[in-house]
């Protein structure tokens, strides 16, 4: 089984296809979990039941999910499923991609084996990259996501043409300065902590020609995702708002979020605090969290699946 430094030295496009099948498949197994979150970041009224400010469509995980699943049906959970599909294949390919670039750029200039910085810093620029290549389908996903019954859009085409006529080509990346301000430090510690935790772990148990185990992999991955998912909440809060300020949405859902509440940043963040209380900045934390750790996790393992896969193909 091929090593660490074996998969590093691979060419991009065998990381690109194992990035790519990777965030498919992590995608469509935590996809309620991900509507349930984006419902959740959207509603102005309080989550919790019996808050104040009556009125609330969603008040807990559990109860949002029969609601979906009674109003929508089953396709209901996995809102936005196509264009988070078409998100996935070049964000997490690109990612991937970037991250393995990085990582032979600090190996050129002697960095390796450096502190965790190095991972830290790969992971945000490869974030970022894998951000800008394919923001679009990020803010379509989170608009078909949020939009419920009856429908606004009737898909991602009719969507993104709704979107630009309401705000222009410029609509289809709003909010990419926010995003790009979460994902930086949200791939950062990602990939970072996911090779402190790989290095913690063989340091302790030991691994097998440097490659993690199935249960490493999981284990660790599943630990990166959610310590960046809660670090980074309040930002992700305040860029699904981003997404969907001034957008058409049923009564039925609750205020829709006006655009002058997303002006600046720091507009948003006050509005939220003044309007919906601390916990307003970690509006969905819980569902983003199950669904972060778990995303992460399979991500990881089915990157490493692949990659070994496609490494064996490539060296019979």
């Amino acid at each position: 089984m091929p090593g660490a430094r074996g998969r590093q030295e691979q060419p991009p496009v065998v990381h690109a296809v194992a990035g790519a099948i990777a965030g498919c498949v992590s995608r469509f197994v935590v996809g309620p979990l991900d509507v349930i979150k984006i419902r959740f970041q959207v509603q102005v009224e309080p989550i919790a039941a019996g808050a104040p400010g009556a009125g609330s469509k969603y008040t807990g995980i559990a109860q949002a999910f029969k609601a979906i699943l009674r109003e929508e049906g089953i396709q209901g959970l996995w809102r936005g499923t196509v264009p988070g599909q078409l998100l996935s294949v070049p964000y997490t390919a690109v990612q991937f991609v970037a991250l393995q670039e990085c990582k032979a750029v600090a190996e050129r200039l002697g960095l390796q084996g450096s502190p965790p910085w190095v991972s830290f810093l790969s992971g945000g620029l490869a974030g970022a990259a894998a951000t800008i290549a394919s923001y679009p389908f990020d803010l379509l996903r989170t608009t078909l996501a949020a939009q419920g019954e009856p429908k606004v859009y009737s898909g991602m085409i009719d969507a993104a043409r709704k979107i630009v006529e309401v705000r222009g080509m410029p609509g289809l990346y709003m909010g990419l300065g926010v995003t790009l301000m979460e994902i930086f430090p949200y791939s950062a510690i990602t990939f970072g902590s996911y090779d402190y935790f790989n290095a913690v772990w063989t340091s302790r148990v030991g691994s097998k020609d440097g490659s993690p185990s199935t249960l490493q992999t999981f284990m660790c991955g599943l630990m990166a995702g959610i310590v960046a998912k809660l670090v980074t909440a309040p930002l992700d809060v305040a860029k699904k708002r981003y997404q969907v300020a001034g957008l058409k949405r049923s009564i039925q859902y609750g205020k829709r979020i006006e655009p002058k509440a997303v002006q600046n940043l720091a507009i948003c963040f006050t509005e939220l605090y003044k309007q919906e209380g601390l916990a307003g900045l970690w509006k969905g934390s819980l569902p983003n969290i199950l669904k972060a750790g778990p995303a992460a996790a399979v991500t990881f393992l089915s990157y490493e699946f692949v990659l070994r896969h496609l490494l064996v193909g490539r060296q019979g």
